[in-house]
Parts: C-alpha cells; sequence; structure tokens
C-alpha cells in the first residue's frame, strides 16, 4: 500500500503542472515526506560539459548548490557512470563522498533515464547511517522513473515554449527591419528582443567601421567593463576569428579572462555571431551571459537565423542612410548643405543642453568672391569653392560638421568647444586659406569669420546664427579678411 501511494501521488505531481522547477520541488517534497530524508536533490547533466548541476534541493547547507560535479566526481557521478543506483551506508568510510550538507549519514544516487540514456540524478540523503534498505532502494528507483518522466514531459514543454518565444522574436525582428528604418532605433530594438526572446543576460551588436569593430547598441543587465564609443581592432580575438571564417564562435568559460576583453564584469559564457549580407561581414552579434557553458550547438540554428535577419536590416538601413546623406549633400562642393546644417544645430544645442557641455558655430565667406568670378570666371570660381571646403572639411575632427550655407558662405558646427576655443580654430582656417595656392588664381584668396558659441551667445538656434552672423558682418566692415568673436550676449538676442 504505501509503494502505490508514493507512486500515485508522483504521478500526479508529473501530471500537475508543465512548470520543471514546479515538479521538481513537489518531487523532492514526496519524497522527503515518504522516505524521511533530510536532504534530497536532482541534479540535472549537461551534455556538452558533462556536468552535474543542481536544479534544485531540498536540505542543502547554504552554497552547497552552487556546485559543479563531473560525471567521474561524487557518489552522483558514480550513478551516472553506472546508470543504476549507488548506495553508501556511511559516508564517512566512502572516499567519492562530497559534502552537500554537514547532518549527512549516508547517500543514495539513483540515476535518472530517459531512453536508456541518464539525464541527471535523484540524490537522496539520511542523518541516519544504514537509512536505505534494499526495499527503501527499490521504491525509490521506481519513484525515480516518475521523476525521469516528469523532467521529460517539462523540457519538452520548456522547448516548445522557448521555441515560440524564438519564432515570436524572429518575426518581430524581421518586421522591424522593414519597419525601422534609423539605424540606432534598429539595433537598440534588436538587441532587446533577443535578450528578452532568448532569455540570455545581455546583448550586443558590434559593426565594422574601417579597421576596427565599434559597439553601436548593447541591452540587458551585465556591468560594461568599457567607456561609451567603444572600438575594438578587428584582428583581436575572437572577433578575428569570427570576422575571417564567417563562423560562430561559442566561449563557455571566460572567468579567467579580463574584464575589458569579457566586455561586461559578470560575463562568463559568450556567443559570437557573424553578421553577414551578401558576402559581406558587417558586423558581430554577441549574446552575454552570467552563467558557465551557457551556450550549446543546439542553440546556434535560431540565432544564426536572427543574426542574418539583422544583417540584412543592418545593411537597409545603412543605404537608407546613404539615400538620406545625399539628400544633405552639397552637389558642387561634396559637403554637407544648409538642410542637414538646420537640422544638425538644433541637435547639438539639445545635446549640449542635456549634458552641460558648450557647442561654437562658425559662419565664414570668401572674401569678394563676386569680383574673382567676374575676373576668372565661374568654372574657376567654382573650383575655389571645392578646394576651400576640402581645407575646412581635413583640417577639423570627425566630430565636426562643415557645411556650405548658401554661394560663398560656410557654416561649421564645432562640438564640445567654446567660443575662445572656437575662435583659434577659425583663425588656423583663415591663415591657411591665406597661405594657399589656388591653381589659376594669380592672387590670394581670403576668408572673413564670424564666431558664436552655446550658451553665450545664445541658447537657441536663432541667436546663436545671429550671433555669429553679427560677427561675420563686423570682420567684413572691418576690412575683409579676419575673425570676430561675437560679443557675449546678456540676454537671449541681445548683443553687448
Amino acid at each position: 500500500m504505501p509503494k502505490i501511494a508514493v507512486l500515485y501521488d508522483a504521478g500526479q505531481a508529473v501530471l500537475s503542472t508543465f512548470d520543471l522547477d514546479e515538479v521538481l520541488q513537489r518531487i523532492l517534497a514526496i519524497a522527503r515526506d515518504y522516505f524521511h530524508l533530510r536532504n534530497v536533490a536532482i541534479l540535472l547533466l549537461d551534455k556538452e560539459s558533462r556536468r552535474l548541476c543542481v536544479r534544485s534541493q531540498i536540505g542543502w547547507d547554504p552554497g552547497k548548490d552552487a556546485i559543479l560535479l563531473g560525471v567521474h566526481d561524487g557518489i552522483t557521478g558514480a550513478a551516472v557512470c553506472a546508470k543504476q543506483p549507488v548506495y553508501a551506508s556511511d559516508v564517512s568510510q566512502d572516499s567519492r563522498y562530497i559534502c552537500s550538507a554537514q547532518s549527512t549519514r549516508s547517500e543514495l544516487a539513483i540515476p535518472l533515464m530517459v531512453r536508456g540514456e541518464v539525464v541527471g540524478v535523484l540524490d537522496c540523503q539520511s542523518d541516519r547511517i544504514g537509512h536505505f534498505d534494499r526495499e527503501t532502494i527499490e521504491l525509490l528507483t521506481l519513484f525515480s522513473t516518475q521523476a525521469s518522466i516528469a523532467l521529460q514531459n517539462a523540457r519538452l514543454y520548456s522547448l516548445e515554449r522557448q521555441r515560440a518565444r524564438q519564432l515570436e522574436a524572429i518575426n518581430q525582428i524581421a518586421q522591424q527591419s522593414t519597419a525601422v528604418t534609423d539605424l540606432e532605433e534598429l539595433l537598440l530594438g534588436t538587441c532587446s528582443v533577443i535578450q528578452q526572446a532568448f532569455q540570455v543576460s545581455h546583448v550586443s551588436l558590434l559593426l565594422r567601421d574601417e579597421g576596427d569593430l565599434v559597439l553601436r547598441a548593447h541591452q540587458g543587465v551585465l556591468t560594461p567593463c568599457f567607456a561609451a564609443g567603444l572600438r575594438v581592432p578587428v584582428g583581436q580575438e575572437p572577433w578575428s576569428q569570427v570576422i575571417s571564417s564567417s563562423a560562430t564562435i561559442i566561449e563557455n568559460d571566460l572567468s579567467s579572462m579580463n574584464d575589458p576583453c569579457r566586455l561586461f564584469k559578470e560575463c562568463c559564457s559568450r556567443l559570437s555571431i557573424p553578421l553577414i549580407s551578401f558576402g559581406q561581414t558587417l558586423g558581430v552579434l554577441m549574446l552575454h551571459s552570467s552563467q558557465l557553458h551557457a551556450f550549446g550547438e543546439t542553440q546556434l540554428q535560431p540565432l544564426e537565423s536572427v543574426a542574418d535577419i539583422c544583417a540584412n536590416s543592418i545593411q537597409n538601413a545603412h543605404y537608407v542612410e546613404r539615400v538620406k546623406q545625399l539628400a544633405y549633400l552639397d552637389g558642387l562642393t561634396g559637403i554637407f548643405n544648409r538642410r542637414y546644417f538646420e537640422m544638425r544645430i538644433v541637435q547639438e544645442i539639445e545635446r549640449a543642453r542635456r549634458y552641460d557641455n558648450a557647442m561654437a558655430v562658425i559662419m565664414a565667406d570668401i572674401d569678394d568672391f563676386k569680383c574673382l568670378n567676374d575676373e576668372f570666371g565661374h568654372l574657376l570660381g567654382d573650383e575655389v569653392l571645392r578646394q576651400v571646403s576640402s581645407l575646412f572639411h581635413q583640417q577639423l575632427r570627425k566630430i565636426d560638421v562643415v557645411c556650405r550655407y548658401g554661394g560663398e558662405e560656410f557654416a561649421i558646427l564645432l562640438t564640445h568647444t567654446n567660443a575662445k576655443q572656437a575662435a583659434v580654430i577659425a583663425e588656423k582656417l583663415r591663415r591657411l586659406v591665406e597661405k594657399w595656392q589656388f591653381p589659376g588664381v594669380p592672387r590670394t584668396v581670403t576668408i572673413s569669420a564670424g564666431v558664436a558659441a552655446f550658451p553665450g551667445h545664445g541658447k537657441t538656434r536663432d541667436e546663436i546664427i545671429r550671433a555669429a552672423d553679427n560677427g561675420l558682418y563686423a570682420a567684413k566692415q572691418s576690412g575683409r579678411n579676419r575673425i570676430f568673436l561675437s560679443p557675449v550676449a546678456q540676454s537671449a538676442g541681445t548683443l553687448q
């Protein structure tokens, strides 16, 4: 009768829920109560690492459930190798014993089998020596078959739910690829969807930029080990191998790696997938986990499908970005046009206001350009415009913006730059143009410029441009070929 009762209760536990942890807790509670056990646990076998990890336990000493056991370690490992129960009636006399609770005096490990393969171990411990007799061992062995069924059912259910989430993620990313054309929004949204759907600690995206990989987006719960705008050489491992072989790399133990190479402090496992579109490797999609041995071959197919969709989405976003840039480029000089300047100055003012930084504007004009056109012709005048544009572009930082504002006038946006620094830059450009030998122009070409900065000369687009224009007008009135730093405004739009 007790045998029927315990097997009935175990069967009811198996059928009561598909949640793996809940099923295991119910099974452990039944085993503890029916067999008067002090400590009981279920350890699952990871096929790839060949290690046993505690999935659920009752009564173990604090911290002991974090232990990882090899298939040859302890009494549980012996049960895995033997594929049958292993019993130590007195653990103090058994060299295989690994302590999980100080109260343990005897231990019984029963392999959990599915279709002849070990998937885990039911580990039963008692605080009495010789607690398990033959009948109890037989009954617990029968009981373990119910645990195996519960384990398999819950795993299948979990796998189906995981696949459903992954298919939903793939579909969501595919929809984003057509609906979202802004690259930054696309990358961040993709990281977020993957992190949630594949239940990993963190997701990051690195895209190629010349000889580097640049971290463009990341999402998750881990702590970054890098500053904003991280760049790593394409030749650095493991990215070098990912890029050169166009193959996915699994790193399942990063515990000995230094923080900068791990990217995230708590990262213990990493999966790096190349982003390939039309034979071109655009970058790397990386999944990070705080757990050791978190990634396996079985996860690759859906993740590589996601990476392919990401790569095509990124390529599409690049094409859209190029089309947008063409609309913002001046056809004659190849630098940005006034439309782009009007958009960027608003963005830069807002960024400077948010982060309490400075930004500056230089309004520059080629002196007597109409006379130059009249004297040497429009073709030569156009060439002077192109060369002045090129000089400005070469002398400024990549983060600065040079625009043709109209005719022979140029507008320059300088980020993280105050008024005095901007005046020094403007003077440098003035001297450079003055000394430059323009082919076909036998006389000196000069520029005049006005300089204004946020927030000293104004806090809005109109105030700053008006101040820079006033400076340019003052430079022209003072004889040309000079720089004029506008006086600081006492109030918005008012000059001293």
